[in-house]
């Protein structure tokens, strides 16, 4: 039994694993983890799209550029969020445990954990990549604030609005 079909035969439960434990990061992770629904639940349904994505480009030992596109659906979400850069790409390395787990788990394929080295330095080169491209979301998000500063529409953009009123103290007394 090799590597392919090891990925081939655990591939969904590490992905699930996977999926779990990269929303289990976020403060609503029980709503993100139940609702499966992509409309109802957008930043679950692109995390668990992109981490399949990924896992698949991961496991045929894709090269690096391919990556991109599923890093960047995963990446665009956390890096406009409260997450440090290292807590961003973090749950990116937990596939390594997962898949580690999930094979030593299972008698048959409990050998392919050694083989695992290439799989490791592929999911190394992506966590690489994802820095790169938080760096380069976080960047547009700077400018654009910059810009909204210098045009003068941060006063718009800023200013009180009626839903701003309702957590107002004056207004609740």
């Amino acid at each position: 039994m090799d590597l392919a079909e090891g990925f081939r035969n655990h591939g969904e439960k590490i992905v699930d694993k996977w999926v779990e434990y990269t929303l289990s990061t976020y403060t609503s992770s029980g709503f993100f983890v139940k609702e499966r629904d992509i409309f109802a639940n957008p930043v679950g349904g692109n995390i668990r799209q992109a981490l399949g994505q990924l896992f698949v480009k991961l496991s045929k030992g894709a090269d690096a550029g391919e990556f991109t596109a599923p890093l960047e659906q995963i990446i665009s979400i956390r890096s406009v969020q409260q997450f440090t850069p290292a807590q961003a790409i973090a749950p990116l390395n937990a596939v390594k445990h997962i898949t580690r787990e999930v094979f030593a788990a299972d008698k048959e394929r409990k050998h392919l954990v050694a083989e695992l080295y290439d799989f490791d330095f592929a999911v190394d080169l992506a966590m690489l990549a994802a820095f790169d491209i938080y760096m380069q979301f976080r960047e547009r998000l700077y400018q654009v604030r910059i810009n909204e500063i210098k045009s003068g529409s941060h006063i718009l953009t800023d200013s009180k609005c009626p839903s701003k009123l309702l957590t107002d103290k004056k207004v609740l007394k």
